[in-house]
């Protein structure tokens, strides 16, 4: 079994500048330079066969890359994440991923779409926690400069004790 998700990766003055938040709360698990990535479309574990024919379906989905910028931070359950803006182009290409992927047999994605990358990951029963609250403050104003996603990737995520660990499988140009 393959467990894959479509994804585009920042440059790396992008990930450096996310790298430099990374401090304080202890009780969070941060991410590394090589997980740092904007997920389009999580697609679980498939067969082998199907992981072919996903990989056949992203290959068809082509499209402009996308400009943004990264703008403020915020927090999910169990995630600390930075925001991607503007979220419309984001927004197009996730749905093209989709449409794309259902044509070949998958569900289609029923979670709202927010473009962030995850930088960190903690317990649920840390949200409200005053480390957490004072990060997101202390971090609220981050941004970038608007950089390219110029590149539509399809990961695959091994889960191991240390947490997840991602591999590209394959990797498509944007116009």
């Amino acid at each position: 079994m393959f467990r894959l998700f479509a994804a585009l990766r920042p440059p790396p003055a992008v990930r450096d500048l996310l790298l430099a938040t990374m401090e304080g709360p202890s009780n969070v698990r941060w991410q590394d330079d090589e997980q740092l990535h904007l997920t389009l479309r999580f697609i679980g574990e498939v067969d082998g066969r199907a992981a072919e024919d996903v990989a056949a379906a992203i290959d068809q989905v082509g499209g402009e890359a996308p400009v943004v910028s990264i703008r403020g931070v915020g927090a999910f359950d169990t995630a600390l994440w930075a925001g991607v803006a503007p979220a419309e182009p984001v927004a197009r290409l996730h749905r093209k991923v989709d449409h794309a992927l259902v044509r070949c047999g998958l569900q289609p994605e029923r979670r709202a779409f927010l473009p962030h990358i995850t930088l960190a990951r903690f317990p649920r029963s840390l949200r409200a926690a005053p480390e957490i609250v004072s990060w997101q403050a202390r971090h609220a104003a981050l941004a970038s400069e608007p950089f390219r996603l110029s590149h539509l990737l399809l990961y695959q995520s091994f889960l191991t004790r240390e947490g997840a660990r991602y591999e590209p499988v394959g990797r498509w140009p944007l116009a």
